[in-house]
């Protein structure tokens, strides 16, 4: 696979953790009725945003790193009751598959991995 590819799976579902972050605070299992402040936890994710965009090695680096906040954050509230329990396997899911993502491209963009110029 290319890492234009993989680089844009990265993105993708980096763009997806955003997402749920805001609908899940927001409209989805709010911690109060009517949406939350806790919504603002997706800020964060905007930082290293412009960087995965466009495939900054350096920016995937930490970022597969960054990421695990939310899967710490999944695994904690994975046991709440209702809606919430769900989002949170969601929220696991999407941290896994864009931390091994990210570092698969940051190893394929290494360059010691790179064809050497003749």
């Amino acid at each position: 696979m290319k890492a234009r590819t993989v680089a844009w799976i990265a993105s993708a579902l980096w763009i997806a953790l955003i997402v749920l972050c805001v609908a899940w605070e927001a409209w989805l299992a709010p911690l109060r009725p009517g949406g939350s402040w806790m919504m603002v936890k997706a800020v964060p994710l905007l930082v290293p945003l412009f960087g995965v965009l466009h495939g900054r090695r350096y920016t995937y680096q930490w970022g597969c790193m960054f990421v695990l906040i939310y899967f710490m954050e999944g695994v904690v509230r994975m046991n709440d009751a209702g809606g919430v329990a769900m989002l949170a396997r969601i929220e696991i899911a999407l941290t896994l598959a864009a931390f091994f993502v990210m570092v698969w491209y940051a190893r394929m963009t290494a360059p010691s991995r790179q064809p050497k110029a003749q």
